[in-house]
Parts: C-alpha cells; sequence; structure tokens
C-alpha cells in the first residue's frame, strides 16, 4: 500500500483505544436489553428494537461518515464520533428518568451514529495504515481491545451501581452513564491530540491519474463500485457476519438467563471466544495462514458451534456460544482487505458501502428474536448457519471473482 514509511505501532495504540470504545457503547445494548426486559416487560423482539436503533445508523450515515473523512481528515472524524457518543448516553439518561422506550430507541440511534462515524474511520485506517497482506493482523489486535469491551460494559455497570442484573432499576443508571460521558469527552480530546498521520490506499487519490493507474491497474477503468464484484459480495457477507457476530455477543446472558442460570457474566464466553482468534490471527496471518484461509477455517468453526447451541442441553448450549464467537473472530479482519483489495481511488466508496452493511447487525439480531418468541430461545440460533454458510462460500470463492 502507499502508506508513509513510519512505525504505525504508536497509532495503532492510539486507534486501540477506539476499538475499545467501540465495543464498550455496543455492549450496552448487552447490558440493556435483560434490564429492560424485566423493568419495562417487554418481549425478546421488542427489546431487540434496541440493537436495530444502534446499526440502522450505519446504514444511513455510512456515506456521510465518508465525505466527513474527505472534507476533515481520518483524525478530526474520529474525535466528532466521541462527541456523538457523550451526547447518546447524555439521552440514555433522559430514557433512564422518564423510563420511555422511545428515548432508549432514540439514545440507541445517536450511539449508532457515532459509531457509524468511528466504524467508518478506525477500519480502512487500519487496513491501509500498513500491507495489505497483513492487514488481517493489524484489525485481530484491534478486535482483541474491541471484544474484550463488550463484556466490560456490563461489569463497568454493576460495579460503579453495586447490584446485580436482576436488582437494577432506571434510576440506578445515571451515575455509570454519567462517568461513560466524562470518559468519551476525554477520548474525543486524546483523538485530536493524537499522532495520527493521514493515509491513502495505493492509487487513491494520487497526483495524476497515470500514477493511479500504476499503482492499481484493476480500478484504473472502473467508473463506480458497482463494477467490483467482489466487492459487493463481501459487502452482503459483511452485512451476515455483523449479524450473527452480534446475535453471539449480544445474546449469551439473556439466554443464560432464560435458562435460569446463576451469575450475570455470561457475556464473557463469546468474548473470550473472539479474544482467542484475534490472538491465533496476530500470531498466524499471514506468515502461517492467508486471510482467505482464516475466513474459510473460522466459517466451519462458527457453522459446528451454532449447529451446537442449537442442539445441546442447558449450560453447554450457553458454553458452544463460544465456538460461534471463535468463528467469528477472524472473519472481520479478512472480510475488510479481501472486499477492499485494488479499490484504487474507490477505497473510501468502497469503505462506505462495507460501512453500511454494518447494519446486519439491526437485521439478524430482530429476526432472531422474533423466532424466539415465536419458538424458543435456543430454537432461534438456527438463524446463524446460512449466514455462516454464505460466509463459507466467499472465503471460499466469492472473493476469488476480482482475479477472474
Amino acid at each position: 500500500m502507499n502508506t508513509q514509511k513510519t512505525n504505525f505501532m504508536v497509532p495503532l495504540a492510539f486507534v486501540g483505544v477506539m476499538f475499545f470504545a467501540i465495543g464498550f457503547a455496543l455492549g450496552i445494548n448487552s447490558f440493556l436489553m435483560p434490564v429492560l426486559e424485566k423493568s419495562l416487560q417487554m418481549s425478546s423482539a421488542e427489546s431487540n428494537l434496541l440493537l436495530a436503533a444502534t446499526f440502522v445508523p450505519f446504514l444511513i450515515f455510512g456515506i456521510p461518515a465518508t465525505k466527513c473523512i474527505e472534507h476533515i481528515g481520518y483524525k478530526r472524524t474520529m474525535a466528532l464520533s466521541f462527541v456523538l457518543f457523550a451526547a447518546a448516553f447524555g439521552l440514555f439518561i433522559q430514557a433512564a428518568a422518564t423510563a420511555s422506550i422511545v428515548w432508549f430507541l432514540i439514545a440507541s440511534f445517536v450511539a449508532g451514529a457515532a459509531n457509524a462515524v468511528l466504524q467508518a474511520s478506525v477500519n480502512p485506517y487500519v487496513t491501509i495504515l500498513g500491507p495489505l497482506e497483513s492487514a488481517a493482523k493489524r484489525i485481530s489486535i484491534m478486535g482483541i481491545c474491541n471484544k474484550l469491551a463488550w463484556p466490560a460494559t456490563t461489569l463497568f455497570i454493576t460495579l460503579v451501581i453495586g447490584k446485580g442484573l436482576a436488582d437494577i432499576q432506571m434510576e440506578d443508571l445515571y451515575l455509570p452513564f454519567e462517568i461513560i460521558i466524562g470518559i468519551f469527552i476525554i477520548l474525543g480530546i486524546i483523538a485530536l491530540m493524537a499522532p495520527l498521520p493521514e493515509v491513502k490506499a495505493a492509487g487513491e487519490d494520487p497526483a495524476d491519474e497515470n500514477e493511479a493507474e500504476n499503482q492499481c491497474s484493476y480500478a484504473a477503468n472502473k467508473t463506480s463500485i458497482m463494477q467490483f464484484p467482489h466487492l459487493l459480495l463481501g459487502a452482503f457477507a459483511l452485512f451476515l457476519y455483523v449479524g450473527v457476530e452480534t446475535i453471539s455477543l449480544a445474546t449469551a446472558t439473556g439466554y443464560a438467563k432464560a435458562l435460569e442460570l446463576e451469575g450475570d457474566n455470561y457475556g464473557f464466553i463469546p468474548s473470550i471466544g473472539m479474544v482467542v482468534g484475534y490472538i491465533a490471527g496476530v500470531i498466524l496471518i499471514p506468515k502461517y495462514l492467508s486471510q482467505a484461509a482464516a475466513m474459510k477455517f473460522c466459517a466451519i468453526i462458527a457453522l459446528i458451534g451454532s449447529v451446537l447451541v442449537a442442539i445441546l442441553p442447558g449450560v453447554w448450549s450457553v458454553y458452544c456460544i463460544f465456538f460461534m464467537a471463535l468463528g467469528c473472530s477472524l472473519m472481520w479482519p479478512a472480510l475488510w482487505p479481501l472486499a477492499m483489495a485494488d479499490l484504487g481511488k474507490f477505497t473510501k466508496a468502497g469503505s462506505s458501502l462495507l460501512t453500511m452493511a454494518i447494519a446486519g447487525g439491526a437485521v439478524m439480531p430482530w429476526v432472531r428474536g422474533v423466532i424466539q418468541d415465536a419458538t424458543s430461545f435456543q430454537t432461534s440460533y438456527w438463524i446463524c448457519v446460512p449466514c455462516f454458510l454464505f460466509i463459507l462460500y466467499y472465503g471460499m470463492a466469492g472473493y476469488k471473482i476480482r482475479t477472474k
């Protein structure tokens, strides 16, 4: 890639903090869903609307976020996202004060908009910060920061409140949310001050068109991102992936509660699975394992894991969510570089499309919730099987369309 010849470990460290913030903000859904189901007597499908409100903004703000990057750069766009996060948690306080599902949905929507802006900046930034063939390794490092933050949300809030999930009332949420607002404001300031160089992909906005063609001949004669079939298939795979990953990360605690298991921290089961996979990615990619091979292996593991969750009894089923999450771990790190390969001058547009595909996190969990209400919590996990099958196809053949 056409990246500055500098040590990118320092920028990665700062971006790692931002990935942690992404996971922390998304983890609020895993915390709130069982709380609202109890406090407001909501069904599973209704509580999953929180996830929908969080992920729909990716569809709406994917392109505006990329335009924002073009005008003010990656660093200022990242800082802007933290301002939006702080505003979102201010709205969560209003929601808790009124015990209103409408306000919770509005707050989740604003948090989703902040997440869309941050994801649109950090994911392509990490992808093009170094060589493309090792992008999955860098994204895996970021993934460790991100996935450890999901269960950290529940742990942090329950520690601040001093109560278990079953005992939390709406008024208990004020203090932890106020602390979170302060944290996001500080992160916004850190983002502005961080030593993050502006980077460009090969063939992206070069000084002259001849240089663009030399750097990325595949994209030189293209006039639209719709002419990149590997990108379009990758966007659909990412849409399904985010949906099933969100199911594995956001439902473990609720599933354990439905089975009347003791304890509140079952959210660590999928997070540990994700982190184990990311560590393997850091060690194995690209020296021992290509990004495409990692995706194939992970899709097979996730397929097996989702079937086991759907058929095994009791606590064994909950613990098998670990294998779903382990399979999901390297899909994101592999999908982004495979789908963004050889986009050249369309790199930012391709990033917009992939960011919009994150809206899958709104659709698939809601479908799972509808199935749960109609059948059972355990049966609803079957929705993951066809999703992982398509992802397996992309890892085996879909991304290769570019080379034919």
